[in-house]
């Protein structure tokens, strides 16, 4: 072909087919549509799932006489706190005390108090003559060793609570550690004076605890649940004792929850358009990896059956300081037997790395589904990005059991539901419109269960920050 424009001299003139006119004879090489947002969604891959036929799982324990959360909880406004009054029933001898009244009463007389790092809170030794409640802050508890050493006893946070029973009983006791601030820390406090003479004033209350120690609470073991009574090492023929295992009256059952959303694809877009990769098919994949994603997020996240909202508050613990330590991942992995996954956010995973590097430790690697995952003490440690962080740039670490027959964390779904595409997860074609747009609803049915409350603890109060 010859150039015609005049302006062009010989060196000018295009010799061959342009890329231009080149393409539109090609079939050019293309990937497959790419979505950021995926992730490996480690939890969704290591929960066992367990059938919940009918929509629903309950999970059925021993009886428990544990009463409460075991933590306080607080309002504020501005600078100052203050106890909600119902609050007060987690104290031992005020579980079962309803009088608002007289709740009310006692929550006014606590007094704030700040305290800054290195602060002592209560020191061993001295007499227990105050109720102490963290409001805000992290409290770290040292005692005496077996040969006269310093040993640490643990950290206390957010709602937790030192000498309750001996103020309210009125015992002598001395303390038997000291505890000292190691944030700054807002606590509020009652003393045993202006208890009793509240007490005096209020005779619900002194009647409730007069009875509360008079008849303590039924038997059980340290887990909070009815003692069955076994007689073991006896000789002879003595009388057995009588024993039976109680369950809950009201197990708590769990609801499938659902993800859903409407994928709209234009039929012209489906008949002209789909060679040769199928547009509704990628449109329809793109879909459930959202969905995925959404569904791990709940199952983290949801307050309903989310694995951080509902961990039992007693297997919650705090870092020592302030980013985790060695030390921290082994106070957390040994509330539980046979621990199997840690769970953590990226960067969480990063601030441990670094805290074993400045240790001069390692953390070797494991093989899991073909890629390489950190471990601790064997443990694979999984990313997990829907792991919430702080605006204070804190975050948690979860460590659980897994399987129904380890008593551990489950997640629940149902298969063999209609126009079923994955398990747990159907697309049911709704038609087409006025408009020649063709529909598909796009569902997915998931739960979390957490089958006895040591199955999962919770780091909490993680620092990232370099």
């Amino acid at each position: 072909m010859t150039v015609t424009d005049p302006d062009l001299g010989v060196e000018d003139q295009q010799l061959s087919l342009s890329r231009a006119a080149a393409r539109n004879l090609a079939t050019t090489t293309k990937s497959a549509p790419q979505m950021q947002g995926i992730s490996p969604r480690w939890l969704l891959r290591s929960l066992p799932w367990v059938e919940a036929k009918g929509g629903a799982f309950r999970v059925n324990r021993r009886l428990s006489f544990a009463i409460g959360d075991g933590r306080v909880t607080f309002t504020s406004v501005g600078h100052e706190v203050r106890i909600v009054p119902q609050e007060l029933a987690e104290f031992v001898l005020l579980r079962g005390f309803e009088d608002e009244a007289a709740l009310t009463a006692v929550a006014n007389h606590f007094e704030q108090r700040e305290y800054e790092p290195g602060d002592v809170i209560a020191e061993r030794g001295q007499p227990v003559d105050e109720i102490i409640v963290i409001a805000h802050g992290k409290v770290g508890r040292t005692g005496r060793g077996e040969y006269g050493d310093e040993v640490a006893l643990g950290t206390m946070a957010d709602g937790e609570y030192l000498g309750d029973e001996p103020v309210l009983s009125g015992a002598d006791k001395k303390w038997t550690f000291t505890a000292r601030a190691l944030t700054p820390t807002t606590a509020v406090v009652l003393s045993r004076a202006a208890f009793r003479q509240l007490a005096d004033q209020v005779d619900p209350l002194r009647e409730h605890i007069a009875q509360q120690l008079a008849h303590p609470t039924n038997p059980a073991n340290k887990h909070g649940e009815a003692e069955i009574h076994i007689a073991s090492g006896h000789d002879g023929e003595p009388p057995l004792p009588h024993t039976f295992v109680d369950y809950e009256l009201r197990p708590r059952e769990y609801e499938l929850s659902v993800a859903q959303t409407i994928l709209r694809v234009h039929t012209r877009v489906a008949d002209l358009y789909s060679q040769p990769m199928d547009q509704v098919e990628h449109q329809l994949r793109l879909t459930i990896e959202a969905l995925r994603e959404r569904q791990e997020y709940e199952l983290v996240n949801n307050k309903e059956f989310g694995l951080i909202a509902n961990a039992d508050l007693k297997q919650r613990i705090s870092t020592k300081s302030g980013p985790v330590t060695p030390d921290d991942m082994d106070e957390l992995i040994s509330r539980r037997r046979n621990t199997k996954l840690i769970l953590a956010h990226p960067k969480a995973i990063a601030a441990f790395g670094r805290q074993l590097s400045s240790r001069g430790l390692y953390s070797p690697t494991t093989d899991v589904e073909g890629q390489q995952l950190q471990t601790w003490r064997g443990i694979p440690i999984a990313p997990c990005d829907k792991i919430p962080v702080n605006k204070n740039g804190t975050t948690s670490i979860l460590a659980m059991r897994l399987g129904e027959e380890k008593q551990g964390v489950v997640g629940l779904r149902q298969t063999g539901i209609p126009d079923e595409y994955e398990p747990g997860l159907n697309v049911r074609f709704m038609g087409i419109d006025e408009h020649a747009v063709l529909k598909y609803l796009v569902s997915t049915y998931y739960s979390a269960a957490i089958l006895v409350p040591d199955a999962l603890g919770v780091l909490e109060n993680v620092e990232i920050g370099l």
